[in-house]
């Protein structure tokens, strides 16, 4: 009996002390820190293991060190963007865009996400269409491929990609894919090992020191990007893999969201993949012109903006919260997970209370089931305050897309969630064009055919057994 009491007692007392640094050194978001302390208290042992786990920061220290930066002109080029900003003289072609000046001069302060506005762009909502092209555009490759996705699956279409990819390191083209350890946990080994006996650099973000034993997997690179010979970009929602076609009888047809890229935002696109890609591997790209192709073409502004746990700043959700902010008449938003936090919540109330046409699009099915109660616990805050909320039936929606007045929008890899604000790595285009963000406009009310609207009446009418779930699901939103 002694022995039993003074596990307790000592269970007790390390619990007491890991809740004291949670709150006292690890200064946590206020909610977060909560639901940490009632996970330790209602699980003290496994709950210690959950938070070694998901709870713990990254270092402070920056991952992401490149001294070649400076010599490709970013900080200067940044630093001439805000001096023009201030001072009234930077040109923009578009004059209805000027409006938006403070958002360009927040990503080029926050993130040093250089403006430009020379760019042309083509949307893919479909699978088929999106891999279709950029396997056409790898077969035109003539000096480089570099691929970073969060999911790569060693199924029908992860093998044919990845014979194209052998392929073209035979024929000389310098291949480096990145992939998330997490993410792509299911990646098969011996097709990695297939593809660098091949010539091609194959890397994973963060992988464990010791074997299926990783402290790092709350921290993941959940950004998709793909550059060919540093002329053409893609950036978006889409992984690699047959779900992505369609092809999973879960999920069915998959609507995603994802953007071809010509201009010079692919320079930028290209900065972000070696800077991933350097804190990755052991052999540093070095700065090299030919890896920074991108010609002007078109007239699309666009700023490629970065975030993640390595960063002070919520630099996504932040730009998030000031397009939300600047709407005058509607503001369309698609995403597989609502769970935001009180800042872009009340930004979203606020909009649809002063007259604002707010419109939510989620998915009708979860992948993540407490995620998804959680998202609908969200929801009905939203509903009150009148937004529109349309569940999405044809399939899975995992869109993350928002647009605003049509004139900017924003289409990338974070989700409305706090794991995408402050716990993934992220990588969104903003995007300054009436017509673009028409063209998204018009792909929402698409959706809208294949969507039931979710009235306030037949929410309200949820089961207690619902309600339950939702609550449960809300309290460690914070966690997820």
């Amino acid at each position: 009996m002694e022995i039993t009491e003074y596990i307790l007692s000592f269970m007790l007392f390390f619990n007491i002390i890991l809740s004291l640094t949670i709150i006292f050194l690890e200064r946590k978001n206020a909610t977060a820190t909560w639901a940490w302390i009632m996970v330790l208290t209602f699980i003290p042992v496994f709950g210690f293991i959950l938070y070694l786990i998901f709870g713990r920061k990254l270092s402070n220290k920056t991952i992401f060190t490149w001294d070649t930066k400076s010599k490709l002109g970013v900080k200067s080029a940044v630093q001439h963007q805000m001096r023009e900003i201030e001072s009234r003289q930077f040109h923009i072609h578009d004059p209805q865009l000027y409006q938006y000046k403070d958002l360009f001069y927040l990503h080029l302060r926050n993130n040093d996400a250089i403006y430009s506005q020379d760019n042309e762009l083509e949307i893919f909502t479909e699978g088929n269409r999106k891999f279709d092209s950029l396997i056409e555009d790898i077969k035109q490759a003539k000096d480089h491929i570099h691929l970073l996705y969060y999911i790569i699956r060693s199924d029908q279409l992860g093998e044919r990609l990845a014979n194209l990819l052998m392929q073209k390191a035979l024929e000389g083209v310098k291949v480096r894919v990145l992939y998330d350890d997490m993410g792509s946990r299911r990646l098969s080994r011996k097709l990695i090992k297939k593809m660098r006996r091949s010539g091609a650099e194959v890397e994973g973000f963060f992988p464990p020191l010791i074997p299926k034993v990783n402290l790092k997997i709350n921290h993941r690179n959940h950004r998709k990007l793909a550059i060919i010979d540093g002329e053409i970009g893609y950036i978006g929602g889409f992984n690699i893999g047959d779900e992505y076609l369609g092809s999973n009888k879960r999920f069915g047809y998959w609507r995603d969201t994802h953007l071809r890229i010509e201009g010079s935002a692919v320079n930028h696109m290209q900065t972000r993949f070696i800077l991933d890609w350097n804190q990755a591997s052991r052999h540093d790209i070095v700065y090299d012109k030919r890896y920074y192709a991108g010609k002007p073409k078109g007239h699309v502004g666009m700023q490629i903006v970065s975030s993640g746990p390595d960063s002070e700043w919520e630099q996504i959700k932040h730009g998030y919260i000031k397009m939300i902010m600047s709407a005058k008449e509607y503001i369309f938003i698609q995403t597989p997970y609502f769970i935001p936090d009180e800042s872009l919540l009340d930004a979203l109330k606020i909009a649809s209370l002063s007259g604002v046409d707010v419109r939510i699009m989620i998915p009708n099915k979860p992948d993540h089931p407490f995620v998804y109660w959680a998202t609908y616990s969200y929801i009905g805050e939203l509903l009150n305050a009148g937004a529109t909320v349309y569940i999405y039936q044809k399939g899975f929606l995992h869109a993350k897309m928002i647009v605003v007045d049509s004139k900017i929008a924003s289409v990338g890899t974070a989700n409305i969630d706090v794991r995408s604000f402050r716990l993934n790595f992220e990588v969104n285009a903003f995007l300054y064009q009436g017509t673009v963000a028409e063209m998204l406009v018009d792909e929402f009310e698409k959706d809208m055919e294949d969507s039931t609207l979710l009235t306030h009446d037949e929410y309200h009418k949820r089961s207690l057994w619902i309600r339950f779930k939702e609550s449960i699901s809300r309290l460690i939103s914070p966690i997820l």
